[in-house]
């Protein structure tokens, strides 16, 4: 840590880096128009950066340069349990590794605390409607991962700096919210702002904190876990205007809905936003979260706001320590990260959003930002009744409805306002429909405590949506079994069914099997649509039921006002029901004694946790960048859905008949999720969305939907595991050719694990989302992008060719991509080279981000 700038914190016993001052000694007057985001990148230099390169690096603030790479050394790593255990799972094969060649594999140890939330393996296999959901559903969890389990509970003794909190207490970001993130840390004396990287796309849920959190893969978090800087340039800073304030009856899930349309519109991928404005004041730390944690369904690194008065309203309700709470003012207003220390900002665009503008909306199907307002649902062609027969399920019938994702849980104004709806709802004799699955998992456990507070608990429990679990459930694709009576009407007749919930993802497939499309929506109308039965229904205006005397019962008779709703949050949620949660939950346990070895026990017999494969085979060789052939030819909006699902296996699936023959009865086959710390299931996912398009598929002249390419050159139609897995004995070499927004969707390191274990080589897009593409470059796998105007189809790319990719790889310099057609022509294509940084550069070079650091750790082992 540098003395350089280091001063006294008024008011207190700490010191703190006067950023302002260093700043300012560059250009005098310049920080007062830093954005927020470069205030505290620029902390983070003045602290932890050589002196002697700290001036050039500011400089590239005050002139929004983006010429030089600068490090960032964020101060936490948080991780679920997914991401979280492959991640450790990785580094336990790195101690293998580097003892295999005489190092000390004790060594190898995060240096940054990293806690670990166990919130992703739980599974709704019961719902709300049975009143002992949670526990079922958690002794369920429990036996199906005794095996990820056991090796989590060997991490927090095999390495250090790692904390673990165990599963049914909650969701990672919410409770990274509500205490994890003090905003301000203090470390040795020393006041700075808390940042943070996370494995999991919507890490920047905390945002809402002020506090920079952005969602990274495993590859890139345990690069910053084992110490080394997350190398950058200054980032797009892209300031949001919020003005006006929501209308009467709106929710912030309305709210975020319209703005990830209105922003994927406005092309803000890879930027950082910042919230400001008179609208942004009016919005509580509970409706900024919920926005902020859907920064990757905009296309955003992070979503930013202020700290302000709401900042310290949130700390106070969540129970943080008086002592915490005056330092984050004071800190923030002596260092110009307080709201109105911000209005000179300036951004090279601003943006204006009007929140008096927002009407009640669902997003879907498909995507989150395919916004359609509630009002809209017939004119679309999404709603409409339709002729049901009696007994029988209806077109479009909801077969899940879940109040599920921390994105809406977080948010107390959402969960009343679900309370509300129910126990008005109940008042008036209305029920859910037989066949909706409905759930409530929230992402605390204090959203139950004050539920119970408020009276509106058993009015939920009565509608079916009892507690299922504190987990991440049906918006990560872990909804569970349908009764088989409902799966079988809907496999017999067809049936369009459909799925609601309050999540931030609807990708095709995700949510659950047979639901063959999806809707997000608020609490509230998640549970009108359990009401309701079928998305063929027109929320507003069609009739949920009639009461006692006949009379039609519509939404707006059960939507509760927003006077009501604010007066049960003001008289429920209560700062002792999170020190009853988090005191505990974060109180430090007695070590037993008991010590464990620093290498891993593998077992043989597992399909959940196996040593990585990446220091022999295949991955040990050159990557020579020549005569390959494509995988896939895929279209824009590309998921890591569609490269890596996450939903529960089926039998049929190259995963489920390749666990059968493991011994695993297919009642425990678990999601592929799950499995992801076993290589030899996991890379049987790789491309396994039954919704997949592979542009090499044609049948009948369209494209055939499926887990499907074409072999060649014998141009034989074949499953993609099976492909793969003669590519892999031919040692063919591989290329995936793709559209726009390569990657969308969830951090999963997986989707790039899973190709570069097929043998893919490269992948040539016309744009990447930047989570994805540093996970392909963590793997090894070199990301190209075409230019504008040119893509697979002005290029009339059908998957016959061959591919050759020359030229010196430099960050962001221009390569030639040499396309081999059948019929022995060859063209050649510029395309740019994204590895964008010096380090990225090097890291592609030495195979990716674990041989990288086995190297250098073995060379400076040497060296000592």
């Amino acid at each position: 840590m540098n003395t350089l700038h280091r001063k006294s914190l008024p008011g207190t016993q700490l010191d703190y880096f006067d950023t302002r001052a260093a700043v300012d000694a560059i250009q005098p007057g310049a920080y007062a128009t830093l954005p927020y985001t470069s205030r505290v990148l620029a902390e983070n230099l003045v602290r932890r950066c050589d002196p002697a390169t700290l001036d050039a690096s500011l400089s590239q603030f005050i002139e929004r340069r983006r010429d030089l790479d600068f490090p960032w050394f964020p101060a936490r790593v948080v991780c679920h349990d997914i991401l979280g255990q492959t991640a450790l799972v990785d580094l336990a094969g790195l101690r293998d590794a580097i003892a295999a060649q005489g190092g000390d594999p004790a060594l190898v140890n995060p240096v940054v605390p990293t806690q670990l939330v166990v919130d992703h393996s739980l599974a709704v296999e019961c719902g709300g409607f049975d009143p002992d959901a949670f526990a079922k559903n958690r002794a369920i969890e429990d036996r199906r991962n005794e095996d990820r389990f056991d090796f989590i509970d060997w991490t927090k003794k095999a390495f250090k700096n790692v904390d673990v909190i165990p599963p049914g207490n909650g969701i990672l970001h919410q409770i990274n919210l509500e205490r994890m993130s003090p905003v301000i840390q203090v470390q040795d004396g020393v006041a700075y702002p808390d940042t943070l990287v996370g494995t999991d796309s919507h890490t920047p849920m905390v945002d809402a904190l002020g506090v920079i959190a952005i969602g990274v893969g495993g590859l890139e978090a345990e690069s910053v876990m084992l110490g080394r800087a997350s190398w950058m340039r200054l980032p797009d800073i892209i300031g949001v205007k919020l003005t006006g304030k929501p209308q009467p009856g709106i929710t912030a899930t309305d709210t975020v809905l319209a703005l990830t349309e209105f922003l994927r519109k406005q092309k803000v991928v890879s930027s950082y936003l910042e919230f400001f404005g008179e609208g942004a004041s009016h919005l509580t730390l509970g409706d900024r979260a919920t926005i902020s944690n859907m920064a990757p369904e905009f296309g955003a690194t992070a979503a930013m706001f202020y700290i302000d008065a709401q900042t310290i309203k949130y700390l106070k309700l969540t129970g943080r320590d008086d002592e915490l709470v005056k330092l984050v003012e004071l800190y923030a207003k002596e260092t110009g990260l307080w709201a109105d220390s911000l209005a000179d900002a300036q951004y090279e665009r601003v943006l204006s959003f009007d929140l008096s503008s927002v009407v009640r909306n669902i997003a879907g199907p498909s995507n989150p930002h395919n916004r359609v307002p509630t009002s809209e649902l017939a004119a679309r062609g999404i709603s409409g009744v339709v002729e049901n027969e009696p007994g029988k399920m209806p077109d479009g019938a909801v077969i899940i409805a879940a109040i599920t994702s921390c994105t809406n849980t977080n948010n107390p104004r959402n969960m009343i306002a679900a309370g509300l709806i129910a126990r008005n709802a109940n008042r008036l004799g209305l029920t859910r429909k037989p066949w909706v699955k409905s759930s409530l998992a929230p992402g605390s456990k204090t959203v139950e405590l004050y539920l119970q507070e408020a009276g509106l608990m058993p009015e939920l429990e009565t509608l079916g949506f009892g507690v299922v679990a504190f987990a991440c459930t049906s918006c990560n694709g872990m909804s569970g079994a349908l009764d088989p009576v409902i799966q079988d009407e809907v496999v017999s007749r067809d049936l369009y069914a459909t799925a609601v919930l309050s999540g931030n993802r609807n990708f095709d497939g995700r949510i659950h099997p047979y639901a063959k499309q999806a809707f997000l929506a608020s609490p509230p109308l998640v549970v009108a649509y359990a009401i309701a039965g079928t998305i063929r229904f027109d929320i507003e205006k069609d009739v949920l039921g009639h009461d006692a005397d006949g009379k039609a019962i519509l939404l707006k008779d059960i939507w509760p006002s927003d006077e009501e709703i604010d007066a049960i949050v003001a008289s429920s949620v209560k700062p002792e029901q999170f020190r009853k949660v988090y005191i505990p939950m974060f109180a430090k346990q007695a070590d037993d004694g008991i010590k464990v070895s620093p290498l891993y026990d593998w077992r043989p017999q597992t399909t959940y946790i196996r040593r990585p494969p990446y220091w022999e085979g295949a991955l040990a060789g050159a990557r020579p960048l020549k005569g390959m052939r494509p995988l896939a030819v895929l279209g824009d909006n590309i998921t890591t859905d569609h490269l890596s699902p996450s939903n529960a296996i089926m039998l049929d699936s190259a995963a489920g008949e390749y666990l059968a023959k493991m011994g695993l009865p297919e009642e425990d086959f678990n999601s592929y999720a799950t499995h992801r710390g076993d290589h030899l299931t996991a890379q049987r996912a790789t491309f396994a969305n039954p919704t997949l398009k592979n542009e090499m598929v044609i049948e009948d002249g369209k494209v055939k939907a499926g887990s499907l390419t074409r072999i060649e050159p014998e141009g034989t139609i074949s499953r993609m595991w099976e492909a793969i897995e003669v590519y892999m004995e031919r040692k063919q070499p591989l290329i995936i050719i793709a559209g726009a927004d390569y990657g969308q969707g969830s951090s999963r390191d997986w989707a790039a694990k899973g190709v570069r274990l097929a043998g893919v080589e490269a992948i040539v897009a016309e744009g990447f989302e930047r989570i994805h593409r540093t996970n392909l470059v963590g793997m090894g796998v070199l990301p190209l992008e075409f230019l504008p105007g040119v893509n697979r189809k002005t290029l009339g790319l059908d998957g016959s060719e061959t591919y050759d990719v020359a030229g010196e790889r430099t960050p962001r310099s221009s390569l030639t991509l040499l396309i081999h057609r059948k019929n022995g022509e060859t063209v050649e294509v510029p395309v740019t080279c994204r590895l964008d940084t010096a380090e990225e550069v090097s890291i592609y070079e030495a195979g990716g981000v674990l041989q990288r650091f086995a190297q250098d750790f073995l060379e400076s082992s040497k060296a000592a």
